[in-house]
């Protein structure tokens, strides 16, 4: 869990005037490389250039992830690498102020000493400003990089040159920048056993979807169709297809057609689970499938079966009744069928 620094309007306010004058002269100068919280810049465009590295045949990543970063962020290092940039000491003074305003917790006001909590208006830029440096740094080498915010990937051809990458980068935040390394999570690894931004890159440059990435949304599609939740079935497909259309919409990239394909099975029979479970007995079930088309006997066989509701669920009755065609008409999006239309 990431805490979050809400600012008062009046410290927002104060922010986001501060942002518009310090965003035109800082952003054109920071790297080429760097994608995150910068304006005509995205995600998409970060995975693209990583994706470029990787067909060049720079197979191993050196994936580094700074610990807590947005909460360990040294105030000196931060003012005297922004003092070099704006001479203005009243907007270098305010800027110290916001940075080290209290923060109330259980209604309790606690001291800050370090860090640019997320949730601020100019904490974006100022993450941006201190790991430019590093930017440039790598840039002084020669290496391929993409950061985006504090996750920062960098491509080599070989084990040996990333295990050197490592150690030499690491050495530079924690003693330039007074930045520390989380050890556990930070590898050097082929590609394809790491993730970046959600995706998963291939040899060859091709981006499917990260095995995490997979098991948080289902575990989003789960909370939505949980069977005792009470609330209609138009309202989960609703919430359902809140969340699939901006999931899939970030996915478009990827290579996951076959992933999307059993994702969609896999949804429909959630949903079949849930029409079941809330005609509750025998009859209303028999009665619900015989509507839809399924044969007087069949519908009695399923519903006097005695299975579960995930298995009766994943009966021929009930696929016949709730078929492609009947979800349609209650809304459902099909991830499916939007990736294919947001793929061409």
């Amino acid at each position: 869990m990431r805490q979050l620094g809400i600012p008062t309007v009046k410290c927002r306010f104060v922010q986001q005037a501060i942002l518009q004058v310090l965003d035109p002269l800082l952003d054109p100068t920071f790297s080429e490389s760097s994608y995150g919280f910068r304006p005509g810049r995205s995600a998409h465009q970060a995975l693209r250039r990583a994706s470029e590295y990787v067909a060049e045949g720079r197979l191993i990543v050196v994936d580094m992830d700074l610990e807590k970063f947005f909460d360990r962020v040294n105030h000196d290092v931060l003012m005297e690498r922004l003092a070099r940039r704006i001479a203005d000491k009243r907007l270098l003074r305010i800027v110290r102020r916001l940075l080290e305003a209290g923060i109330m917790k259980d209604g309790v006001v606690i001291e800050r000493y370090e860090g640019t909590p997320q949730g601020g208006p100019l904490s974006p830029l100022l993450a941006n400003l201190l790991l430019d440096e590093l930017d440039k740094e790598l840039e002084r080498r020669g290496h391929r990089f993409c950061r985006y915010a504090d996750d920062c990937n960098i491509y080599v051809k070989s084990k040996a040159a990333g295990e050197r990458v490592m150690a030499s980068v690491t050495r530079f935040l924690e003693k330039r920048l007074r930045l520390r390394v989380n050890r556990t999570k930070s590898a050097v690894a082929f590609v394809g056993e790491r993730k970046f931004l959600g995706y998963r890159l291939l040899a060859g440059g091709r981006l499917t979807i990260a095995p995490e990435s997979l098991e948080r949304a289902k575990g989003r599609i789960r909370e939505i169709t949980r069977r005792n939740r009470g609330v209609s079935l138009g309202r989960i497909i609703s919430e359902l297809n809140s969340f699939l259309t901006g999931w899939v919409t970030y996915f478009r990239h990827a290579s996951a057609k076959t992933h999307l394909i059993r994702m969609d099975e896999w949804i429909r029979r959630k949903l079949r689970c849930v029409r079941l479970k809330q005609r509750k007995r025998a009859k209303p079930i028999a009665d619900f499938l015989r509507e839809l088309g399924v044969p007087e006997w069949r519908a009695w066989i399923l519903a006097l079966s005695g299975k579960g509701w995930w298995r009766m669920a994943g009966s021929r009755p009930a696929a016949e009744a709730m078929t492609l065609q009947w979800f349609k008409e209650q809304g459902l999006v099909s991830l499916t069928e939007r990736y294919l239309a947001l793929r061409h």
